[in-house]
């Protein structure tokens, strides 16, 4: 059931919330060449971007949030929030998104992780959300479906969406960022794994692949703290996103999958700082994961 995905089907989306891009774009040009590239910048971001030549790509500003979405509704789309416009305006069917702090990671032996590479294998490759694997995902090389497995079930489903994972900076909340602040993620599990039906999980915005097709109408800048900031940890619009396309996924019986790739997520932010902004996102998870968990959609929808 494995996929193909053609270069001119996808979009790399990029949220700018700093204005020199030339470092970010660079370390990303073998990665990013092959394919369009769709850049936001923060409507909040008063200086002109930098972003060097050899890319073939689109940039959008506060004039083009504000005449697609209203004056009145831009506010959404600031901060990390922007990057959810070029997934508006995308008309690719796949989409990769990945900070503007994060540059491409290498594994344990050196090499250079192709992070979008990974992205479209966990996406053409099914998924297996209905009965877990014990050793992960069957369809990498060298693994397959351990005995007990039901082989009226390994046939799986498409796969909607890909949730990367980061090296160095990992993303912890401002509390646990604080309280760890010089600890850094050097672990790298060479593994994907479908997240079972039913369960549900912190969908990081960081480094992040899917169908847009499928579920790109649940990726939409749905929840703004009220002091929320500049930094990862000073938001929750990612999760909350998450949140709501896990659920659009169990219901349509599309799969999702976490793991590999990994980014490389450099430093930033003070998260002492951020612990009050933060700090009504955290409280809000505790409240609302019930609602999700008891979610259940019509089978009309």
């Amino acid at each position: 059931m494995s996929l193909a995905i053609k270069d001119d089907e996808v979009d790399i989306v990029i949220g700018a919330l700093r204005s020199d891009l030339t470092t970010f774009m660079n370390e990303w040009r073998p990665m990013f060449s092959r394919f369009h590239v769709i850049i936001v910048k923060d409507p909040d971001l008063k200086e002109e971007l930098k972003i060097p030549e050899g890319f073939n790509l689109d940039v959008y500003g506060k004039p083009d949030i504000d005449q697609v979405v209203g004056s009145s509704t831009s506010i959404l789309f600031s901060g990390y929030s922007c990057r959810y416009f070029g997934y508006l305006v995308s008309r690719k069917k796949y989409i990769i998104s990945v900070d503007d702090d994060c540059l491409p990671a290498r594994d344990p032996k050196g090499f250079l992780v192709d992070a979008v590479a990974q992205h479209i294998s966990n996406l053409t490759n099914p998924a297996t959300p209905f009965f877990f694997n014990t050793l992960y995902d069957p369809y990498a090389e060298g693994a397959d479906f351990v005995r007990g497995y039901p082989f009226s079930l390994r046939g799986g489903v498409k796969c909607a969406l890909s949730c990367g994972l980061w090296l160095n900076l990992a993303d912890h909340d401002a509390p646990t960022q604080a309280l760890k602040a010089r600890q850094r993620n050097s672990r790298y599990v060479d593994a994907v794994m479908t997240v079972p039906a039913r369960s549900l999980i912190p969908i990081s915005g960081i480094n992040i692949a899917f169908e847009r097709e499928a579920v790109g109408p649940a990726l939409v800048p749905a929840l703004r703290l009220a002091g929320e900031g500049k930094c990862r940890w000073e938001t929750m619009e990612d999760i909350w996103s998450g949140l709501c396309v896990k659920i659009v996924c169990d219901h349509l019986g599309l799969g999702v999958k976490t793991g590999l790739p990994y980014i490389w997520r450099t430093d930033r932010g003070d998260p002492i700082a951020s612990l009050k902004k933060e700090w009504e996102g955290v409280k809000l998870m505790e409240e609302v994961i019930p609602f999700f968990q008891s979610v259940r959609l019509p089978r009309e929808a």
